[in-house]
Order: structure tokens, then sequence, then C-alpha cells
């Protein structure tokens, strides 16, 4: 399999999840919802689409394993589970919708954040089908810290700490 269908399809399935994020996050507005953590979303969409366009320029031409490629096909089946399972509370963005109860099914029955595991793995193993180490590495790390922030901000909005702590005591 050649790189620039690999990255092809993964460009339009990016594309498409923002137009499917930006409808969502219009219903969502219109029903009451308020975005939470707005000052870092720049820095993700940024992070993304360094990635991605640094992937289009360093990886053609270079061989693709076919191992990580099976990994990173499973990981899209994971991701479509978690869009599937929020259907239109799925976006890029952090809506809160007041008084809507946090999801608790498909993945989310397991981790409180399977979309950022997801995506933290996607980070990782794309590069790597195309042995691109080191930018994996970076930009792995550069998620982490963005995901450290984002993950804090969307905990806090969502209560989903103090949830957990309730149900410690």
């Amino acid at each position: 399999m050649d790189a620039i269908l690999i990255l092809g399809f993964v460009t339009l399935q990016r594309l498409g999840e923002l137009v499917l994020s930006n409808r969502n996050t219009a219903r969502l507005l219109a029903r009451g919802g308020h975005e939470v953590g707005r000052g870092h979303y720049p820095f993700m969409v940024a992070l993304h689409a360094l990635w991605l366009a640094g992937l289009w320029w360093l990886a053609p031409g270079r061989p693709v394993s076919l191992v990580l490629l099976v990994v990173y096909g499973l990981l899209q089946v994971m991701r479509v589970w978690v869009i599937a399972s929020l259907g239109r509370r799925w976006t890029t963005r952090i809506i809160v919708l007041p008084q809507a109860p946090l999801l608790r099914r498909g993945p989310y029955r397991f981790l409180a954040h399977p979309n950022y595991v997801v995506v933290a793995a996607e980070i990782a193993v794309l590069p790597l089908i195309f042995g691109l180490t080191g930018f994996a590495v970076l930009f792995s790390a550069a998620n982490a810290l963005i995901l450290w922030v984002r993950i804090r901000t969307e905990n806090a909005a969502l209560g989903i700490g103090a949830a957990r702590r309730e149900m410690r005591a």
C-alpha cells in the first residue's frame, strides 16, 4: 500500500470529521450548550494540522509496515465506536450541555476519555507505519502536553473529578 493512499484516506477522514463536528457543535450550542477550553483549541488544531502536513511531506516514498497499518485500522474501528457512542454529542470541541448526564455507553463504559486514547495512539502509530520514529515521539509528546490541559479542562467542566471523589467517599 502506498503512503499517498493512506494519507489521502486519513485526510479525507479528518475533513469529514470536522464537518460532523461543526454540525454537532452548532446543534449543541442551539440546545443551550456552552464551549469550555476555547483558549487551547487553536493549539490542538495546529498540532493536528502540522502532524498531518508533516506526514504528507515526509512519508511519501517510504516503506509501509503492514503490521502497523493493521493496528491503525483497528484504531479506526475504535474511532468509529467512540463517535457512534456519542452520536450528536461528539465534537472536537468541549461543549457542555447543562443538566445532560455523562454518557456511559460504548467505550465510555470502560474509560472516561476513550477518544483521547485513540487519538494519542493514532498520532504515534501513523508515523511509525512509515518508519518515522522521531516524528512519532515528537508529536506524541506535544499531544500529551495538549491532552494534559484538555483533559483537566474537560473533567472540570463535566464535574468528572468531583463525581470520582464522591464515589470514593
